[in-house]
């Protein structure tokens, strides 16, 4: 028994030695405690200049489309017909974070919402004037046959009810645009390559395409669109991104 209550007694240790490790251990405390207090204001700096640089990154984007649009009425040449062709393919190739007002209405009313998305539009004085609006944001110009066609066969979707549904079935065509002559999709498409009387509520059958973007477009997206190309009008060249996208 005397052997293991020796063996148990904890060894004492001398007065200065438990002094010095208690300041130690105080001084390892407020260190880390200063720490993260530092870092706590790091992060609000970092915050609030994040703040500051999207504020002034967004007014400078309020100011160029406010310049830019008011420029568009002095100019009355800025919204002539490029061509006579009848039909555009719009693509959105920009953000639209902090831009004026009109211009994100405009992106709404073209039904654009996403990234990399497209429609068909009819090219008219007054959806010319639409696209100018948001030139600096989208491309377009106008697709042949063949793009029309590749472009509603691999990617067409309707939209029925708030719902999409694949282009697989005549009869959903028949039921909803039968009204106006199409009870195919062969008929679908002539419908959009070549605008008629009924073309606005055609192309509001079809929910807006959404392209696919190559792997390293999120990780290089400056390299990416330099590849597409720049915003804004570029005719018959369109046929070209769309073959890129599709």
């Amino acid at each position: 028994m005397a052997e293991e209550e020796q063996r148990k007694r904890i060894p004492l240790v001398p007065e200065n030695l438990l002094k010095k490790r208690k300041a130690y251990q105080a001084l390892k405390a407020t260190q880390a405690k200063q720490e993260l207090l530092a870092k706590r204001e790091r992060k609000r700096k970092e915050f609030r200049f994040k703040r500051l640089e999207s504020f002034v990154h967004n007014s400078w984007r309020q100011r160029r489309d406010a310049v830019r649009l008011r420029r568009l009425k002095v100019k009355p040449r800025a919204l002539e017909m490029p061509d006579k062709r009848s039909l555009a393919f719009v693509v959105r190739l920009q953000r639209i974070n902090g831009v004026s007002s009109l211009v994100e209405r405009t992106i709404a009313r073209l039904r654009l919402k996403k990234l990399f998305s497209g429609v068909f539009v009819q090219v008219t004085p007054p959806n010319l004037k639409l696209l100018r609006i948001v030139e600096p944001y989208v491309t377009w110009g106008f697709p042949n046959l063949k793009s029309v066609r590749e472009l509603i066969l691999k990617r067409g979707q309707a939209r029925v009810n708030n719902k999409s549904i694949p282009l697989t079935d005549n009869t959903v065509i028949e039921e909803h645009l039968g009204r106006f002559g199409v009870i195919c999709l062969e008929d679908l498409i002539h419908e959009i390559a070549f605008p008629g009387k009924y073309f606005q509520n055609i192309a509001r059958f079809l929910r807006p395409f959404q392209l696919s973007v190559a792997r390293h477009a999120s990780k290089n997206r400056v390299g990416f669109l330099k590849e597409m190309g720049s915003p804004g009008y570029r005719g018959e060249r369109i046929n070209q991104l769309i073959r890129q996208l599709n």
